[in-house]
């Protein structure tokens, strides 16, 4: 096969065609992909009708998988979260359900896992059931929002850690949504606000609705920062909107872009398989 890559916006995404990623991806595909993957942050791969063992023998090739136990009802953990509006019997679960309330979350601007010590790699997501209309990914590249900023700003940045914290992005929510034992199984981690990437040295912000405050600033004027750069790194400049279409397969880049869904009309079906690559080691 022969790999194209196709960029969707002027600094980053783009789609990937030539592999078909319900058979094993050839060396020399897979590391045009991988290359492609730390270039341009968000890989769009369409018409890619996979199950869960295809999903995540494809997403194992660039490194080991997350395990997630909230997604598994039986409590053991599972490398494939299912994030959907139907219950168990195949019913649209009302909006008010506090599950989808608790998945509201995914609207805002957020990073997958910059909660954890060791926040993802990146994440794969499969279309498997599509609204008509609406649930659209956006997407927004901390990396060209960085280099956007003045040099004497991009310094004192550098030197700035953020406190991420599950229990403060969720209490936008609701401050009730979570549980006393919930927020004891995701304490607050720190991570620098200005991240390289190992593989070319590009830098890049790394904010998202789960950075609660600057450390070491008051706690104001930390929050008014991070909102600051996260409006700054959303820009409409620095966004890729993907409208889904069933059997898409889209990969993004946890260490350098935000995300977030938006909404669609509640009476329609939505699902959908995601996979996530662990993070290598400690921000700090």
């Amino acid at each position: 096969m022969t790999v194209k890559i196709t960029p969707l916006a002027r600094y980053f995404a783009a789609e990937v065609k030539g592999v078909n990623l319900t058979e094993p991806v050839a060396e020399y595909d897979f590391a045009e992909v991988a290359d492609a993957f730390e270039t341009h942050s968000i890989l769009v791969f369409r018409n890619q009708p996979l199950d869960d063992e295809q999903q995540v023998a494809f997403s194992r090739r660039f490194g080991p998988l997350e395990i997630t136990v909230n997604s598994n009802p039986g409590g053991a953990g599972t490398e494939v979260t299912v994030l959907s509006n139907l219950d168990r019997d195949g019913s649209v679960i009302p909006p008010e359900d506090r599950r989808m309330v608790f998945n509201t979350g995914n609207q805002m601007w957020h990073t997958d896992s910059s909660f954890k010590p060791v926040p993802a790699t990146a994440s794969l997501l499969s279309a498997r059931r599509v609204p008509p209309q609406g649930g659209e990914t956006e997407f927004a590249t901390m990396r060209a929002a960085y280099d956007a900023l003045e040099a004497d700003r991009r310094a004192e940045l550098d030197e700035l850690v953020c406190v991420h914290d599950f229990a403060y992005s969720r209490g936008l929510i609701d401050p009730n949504l979570l549980r006393a034992r919930d927020k004891s199984e995701v304490p607050p981690v720190r991570h620098p606000l200005v991240r390289s990437n190992p593989a070319n040295g590009r830098r890049n912000l790394f904010t998202g609705a789960h950075a609660s405050y600057v450390d070491g600033m008051p706690l104001a004027e930390g929050r008014r920062l991070i909102g600051e750069l996260t409006a700054h790194a959303t820009r409409p400049e620095f966004v890729y909107r993907h409208e889904w279409l069933e059997g898409d397969l889209v990969m993004w880049d946890n260490r350098c872009a935000l995300h977030r869904g938006r909404p669609w009309d509640a009476g329609h079906a939505r699902v959908m398989h995601r996979t996530t690559i662990a993070g290598v080691g400690p921000t700090l």
